[in-house]
């Protein structure tokens, strides 16, 4: 019976699901076992790989799709640029004069620069070079240009795609523009029709003279223009003016190495000039050569040979100091006018007479104590009240360097960087008369010490800048803050970087001759800062002015009580200080600056009629035999001033102030954390100071005057503010020299 029961309960397997077995018992779905489920699994499974076989064919046909579409829009896209383009080119193209009036102008413009005075100073440009045809010249000179600036020259058709598209992809690389997709004949086109602006009106021209030009004359033809036309640095446009200006020989006769040396130049003129910096242009020569070698055109005999015996250079036949202003003109102009097309004629703010004298008193001190000093090089640069660059001598001869020091050398001022922390000081409300304690002491770690290790205990600020006492002018920096003397010292006219630390005020931070005396001059034209500049005016051959210097306004950067306080202390350097040398018959002030072991002398001294400011020192930054700024430096001064002030009426110095007497000084005036004031010696520098002594006599009144903005020529100046900032252009501007990394610590204390 039982058997019979389970019979009936048990399910079939075999058929459909049913609703209820014979004896009334549900069986639903889910009471199927796993045997079911794999069978009905295996006869779906076909159903679903159709379906994904039919989605991947979808799949590839959407991909074609999108890839079709992307194609589609890329060509109109492609069409409609064209079309832009074109109407671009059409556009500046028909702003251009017809095609038939195009003609080549005359080569070679000379640049006559003449002194103040009318007196030729140098010619430029025309640089002695006739033009020589391309069958006369060597024929490494072609060869060596080709293979540098242009190696597709006589296969394009003045424009190369492949070139200026190798220069746009190692642009987008690089991050930064680093090559040119010009042609030779692209170049020559900007050169000889377009202005230096970098347009694209000025591009499409460039694009479109250089398609004539191809259509007007052979390859050859064009190469000879340009050789005979570009600029190679120094002054010298041509192959044939560069070839006598650099190796003393015509262009016929120039040698591979010298032949690779020109081509090289042609990337940077002015920057690679073997007269201002012979190792890059070695090394830009260089990378001709292997260009040359690449391309076939030496072999690899000839490429070793030239790379083991570089191009020699000839000393310059252009000699004498003007030429170091002649080549800043040069540098100039091109700001000032664009490019040079015509004979012009530049009118400078030098005066012949004193360039002559400046160039003599240095050249004079070295001859007969450079030797025996270990001083190679001098430099002298002197301005007037207006801003006019009378003198300026870039070093002992220029036909052996032509690198200017006076504008490029940065080299640490000293304690001639000490007049700007003082003023930052009387700004902040001293005095002349405030007291200070001159002894050693300690900011951090550094301890700056007097020059010969002595101390003169309680001084005023007029005997601590006469007598250049270090730890005086480190107290008033650190009261001030280091910010504040950057601050002065770039609204005075000083361009540099300069680091903001307590140590500037020992003048370590780097400048130029030329921008240092530059910021001297509101100390002696009453407070005023001019454009610093060396032309007055430029004109064609034919008398057109191109321009014209009209002076404009001069800021106000110092107020004129601060003038008259300065004066008054800086003129106790050249009285009593450590610029006695300096002295003549003329009110005069200043100050003296020596940096580390004697490696740069300075001074920087001034009267009412010029601002003359004098270095000494070796270009390789090796130490002079104990030279300091009172020796060398304040000798040429003297001499300089001396017959550049014969004849003229004495003029006391701008500002007025009136000293306290000594009874009446302040004593809280010195900061309260500073050491207990010591009895004030009057043993001059150099001699041990005695326990006690005298307090210092009152300061007698000097003879001075208030000077407003007319009294030196420079309209506007009278009502501008007070604190003028400027801003600093990067402190790496030019120049081979490399700066020299000095600690705090091995900075020379004094001047």
């Amino acid at each position: 019976m039982a058997n019979r029961r389970d019979s009936r309960i048990e399910p079939s397997f075999e058929g459909p699901p049913r609703a209820k077995s014979s004896a009334g018992f549900s069986v639903s779905e889910e009471d199927r076992v796993v045997p079911s489920n794999r069978k009905t699994s295996a006869k779906r499974q076909p159903a679903r790989t159709k379906s994904s076989r039919r989605g991947r064919g979808k799949s590839r046909r959407g991909l074609f799709g999108v890839l079709g579409r992307l194609a589609y829009w890329c060509f109109v896209l492609a069409i409609w640029g064209g079309i832009a383009s074109a109407g671009i080119v059409v556009y500046y193209g028909a702003k251009m004069p017809a095609a038939t009036t195009w003609a080549i102008p005359d080569r070679a413009p000379n640049i006559r620069i003449v002194s103040v005075e009318g007196k030729l100073l140098a010619n430029r440009g025309m640089s002695g070079g006739e033009a020589v045809g391309l069958h006369e010249m060597s024929a490494y000179i072609p060869e060596a240009v080709i293979a540098i600036e242009d190696r597709r020259f006589y296969s394009h058709l003045g424009i190369d795609p492949i070139g200026l598209s190798r220069a746009m992809v190692a642009n987008v690389l690089g991050g930064r523009f680093s090559q040119g997709g010009s042609t030779l004949t692209q170049q020559l086109a900007k050169n000889l029709f377009l202005a230096p602006d970098r347009t694209l009106e000025r591009k499409v021209q460039e694009v479109l003279l250089a398609l004539w030009l191809e259509h007007k004359h052979t390859k050859d033809q064009i190469l000879e223009m340009y050789l005979n036309r570009v600029y190679f640095g120094s002054g010298a446009y041509g192959v044939e003016a560069a070839s006598r200006r650099y190796f003393g020989k015509s262009a016929r006769d120039v040698t591979l190495p010298e032949a690779a040396l020109l081509a090289g130049l042609l990337k940077a003129p002015s920057r690679l000039s073997p007269a201002r910096d012979p190792k890059a242009a070695e090394q830009r020569s260089q990378l001709v050569l292997a260009a040359m070698r690449d391309e076939g055109k030496i072999s690899a005999k000839e490429l070793t040979t030239a790379m083991s015996a570089p191009a020699s250079r000839v000393a310059s036949y252009w000699t004498g100091s003007e030429n170091y202003v002649a080549d800043t003109i040069v540098e100039e102009l091109p700001d000032l006018i664009g490019d040079v097309r015509g004979d012009i004629i530049v009118d400078t703010t030098v005066d012949l007479t004193l360039q002559k004298l400046a160039e003599q008193s240095i050249r004079r001190l070295i001859d007969g104590s450079g030797k025996k000093l270990n001083a190679s090089q001098g430099v002298l640069v002197s301005i007037d009240n207006s801003g006019a660059v009378r003198a300026m001598v870039g070093g002992y001869d220029y036909s052996t360097s032509q690198f200017d020091r006076a504008s490029e050398a940065r080299r640490q001022p000293g304690s001639a960087f000490k007049p700007f922390v003082y003023m930052a000081a009387l700004e902040a409300g001293r005095t002349p008369d405030s007291v200070r304690n001159d002894a050693p002491i300690r900011i951090g770690k550094w301890t700056p010490t007097n020059y010969g290790g002595k101390y003169f205990g309680k001084v005023t600020l007029a005997t601590a800048l006469a007598k250049s006492l270090n730890s005086v002018a480190a107290q008033l920096t650190m009261e001030v803050g280091p910010d504040a003397v950057v601050e002065a010292a770039h609204r005075m006219g000083i361009q540099s970087d300069l680091t903001a630390n307590t140590s500037i005020a020992l003048g370590t931070s780097e400048v130029t001759p030329l921008e240092l005396t530059s910021a001297y001059v509101p100390f002696a034209n009453g407070g005023y800062r001019p454009d610093v500049h060396f032309i007055r005016r430029v004109t064609t051959a034919g008398g057109k002015v191109l321009y014209d210097n009209n002076g404009g306004a001069a800021p106000r950067v110092i107020k004129p009580e601060i003038v008259g306080m300065m004066n008054s202390m800086m003129t106790g350097t050249v009285e009593i200080g450590t610029a006695r040398k300096a002295a003549f018959a003329w009110p005069a002030a200043g100050k003296t600056g020596t940096s580390q072991n004697s490696r740069d002398a300075w001074f920087i001294g001034y009267t009412a009629n010029l601002t003359t400011g004098v270095w000494f020192g070796n270009d390789d930054g090796g130490p002079m035999k104990k030279v300091t700024g009172g020796a060398l430096p304040a000798q040429a001064w003297h001499e300089f001033m001396v017959a550049a002030h014969e004849g003229v009426p004495v003029r006391p110095l701008p500002g007025t102030w009136r000293s306290t007497p000594a009874d009446t000084i302040v004593q809280d005036e010195i900061p309260s954390n500073a050491a207990q004031p010591a009895p004030v010696p009057s043993a001059s520098v150099g001699q041990a100071a005695p326990s006690a002594q005298k307090a210092s006599p009152p300061r007698a009144v000097r003879p001075a005057e208030t000077v407003d903005a007319a009294g030196f020529g420079m309209p506007g100046g009278g009502g501008a503010t007070a604190s003028i900032k400027r801003p600093v252009p990067p402190g790496d501007v030019g120049g081979p020299v490399k700066k020299r990394q000095t600690s705090i610590f091995d900075i020379l204390t004094g001047g």
